[in-house]
């Protein structure tokens, strides 16, 4: 395929799970063991344009003004994107990352999801949504709900073909936010991608996760149809602390969560005890999502401030599918 090596920019934003997936059944094409849903959140994206160039002899990508070293995962994944557009030209990447990396907040999903949207236009393709979803699982298994804005679910699947993310519902109907307290930017120590795999290989509980996993993801989706905020709030957070519930299960055994993350779970029970209804959840990260209704923003707010610093507490309403800018 002949390119006019235009450069092509798209912005996607990050989801938060609210029924986790936590483990894969094909490291390599990445398909989870068990589905998945989310919401994708306005407050964080990432931006990244790519151009295809006929002097480079090898991909170049800046995160954030900085020169990526370890190229190789950036470069398969484009490897996808040449085999799929039949072109053997490299590409040069800008990427910047509205959010956090590597801390719990999904920046991969956001990442890999422009990264596809970019790539794949820039190569020539013309892809939809479900094939954008399929390119963007090769690069992180999030990133495929990421294409899509509001709710979207992630369908296991089997192979390539049938593993991907659809839209639930956007633009989304349900009075729904949710409250980001950064408590560390840092990466984590152990990444999700090796967290799964020792969960899946040692945890005793793993087969009852997936059961339990399959039947909350049938109530979240009833409780986006019936807009039933509660329940939607009870099952993610139940679901979330089931799956911390794996890490700690596995052998050796190991933690995303810290104090302060703990400080943040008995701030909500506390309010919700005074009557402010408001759930948490976390994924590979120690930090907090506070699910919450538009009413309760200011007071959950000025509770957390107690303990942590303005600039640490991001507030996001439901975000939007890929754009290209």
């Amino acid at each position: 395929m002949s390119l006019d090596n235009k450069s092509i920019t798209a912005r996607a934003h990050t989801n938060i799970a609210l029924v986790k997936y936590w483990g894969k059944k094909d490291e390599k094409l990445i398909i989870p063991n068990n589905s998945s849903i989310s919401l994708t959140l306005d407050e964080f994206y990432t931006e990244t344009t790519v151009k295809f160039d006929d002097n480079l002899y090898e991909d170049v990508m800046y995160l954030d003004n900085t020169k990526i070293d370890n190229m190789q995962p950036i470069s398969n994944f484009m490897n996808i994107v040449r085999k799929l557009s039949d072109t053997n030209k490299f590409a040069k990447i800008n990427s910047y990352n509205h959010v956090p990396t590597s801390a719990g907040l999904a920046s991969s999903a956001s990442g890999f999801a422009a990264l596809s949207a970019a790539a794949s236009k820039a190569a020539g393709l013309n892809l939809n949504n479900i094939e954008l979803s399929k390119l963007a699982r090769r690069g992180s298994g999030s990133a495929t709900r990421s294409v899509y804005g509001g709710f979207s679910e992630w369908k296991h699947g089997t192979d390539n073909d049938t593993s991907y993310a659809v839209s639930i519902q956007d633009p989304v109907k349900m009075d729904i936010n949710m409250i980001a307290i950064i408590l560390n930017n840092q990466p984590k120590k152990i990444s999700s991608r090796k967290g799964m795999k020792m969960s899946v290989n040692t945890s005793p509980y793993y087969k009852a996760w997936e059961q339990q996993t399959t039947r909350d993801l049938k109530s979240v989706k009833n409780a986006i149809y019936n807009n039933d905020f509660t329940t939607l709030g009870k099952t993610a957070e139940l679901n979330s602390m089931r799956m911390h519930a794996l890490t700690l299960s596995s052998d050796p055994s190991y933690l995303y969560l810290n104090k302060d993350s703990l400080l943040v779970i008995d701030y909500v029970k506390s309010l919700r005890e005074k009557g402010i209804e408001c759930y948490y959840t976390m994924d590979a990260g120690p930090n907090v999502k506070v699910i919450c209704q538009s009413k309760n923003i200011e007071k959950i707010k000025l509770y957390l401030l107690q303990s942590f610093d303005e600039e640490n507490i991001k507030i996001s309403k439901p975000g939007g599918s890929i754009k290209y800018l």
